[in-house]
């Protein structure tokens, strides 16, 4: 093989990695954009600003609520536009099924 051919090849497929890579985030800021105009027709203002700040605390636990609003809402179980009210008692009771942490200590 010449080393030019190898080098073509080499070139090829960092360019098709690449372009998946693009997909793959062309992809993700979609589905990101369409869940945040779910959660706009979901949720009111004030219930929105509770979810994110929420995610500034609590990253993993607002991505899994917005899930939750999210199969809810499909559903048909959530009143919609939720209130900051209801939203509150909703945090409460996944809160409440959530509470079971297990803190174990390891010394070493």
């Amino acid at each position: 093989m010449d080393i030019e051919e190898i080098r073509k090849r080499k070139l090829l497929e960092l360019q098709k990695k690449l372009a998946e890579e693009q997909e793959k985030q062309k992809q993700l800021l979609e589905m990101e954009m369409q869940k945040k105009a779910i959660l706009k027709k979901i949720l009111t203002p004030e219930a929105r600003e509770r979810l994110e700040r929420i995610r500034l605390a609590r990253p993993e636990f607002a991505a899994a609520v917005e899930l939750q609003l999210i199969q809810l809402a499909q559903l048909g179980r959530l009143p919609v536009p939720l209130t900051d009210e209801q939203f509150k008692a909703l945090l409460e009771k996944i809160s409440a099924a959530k509470k079971k942490r297990d803190i174990k200590i390891i010394r070493k």
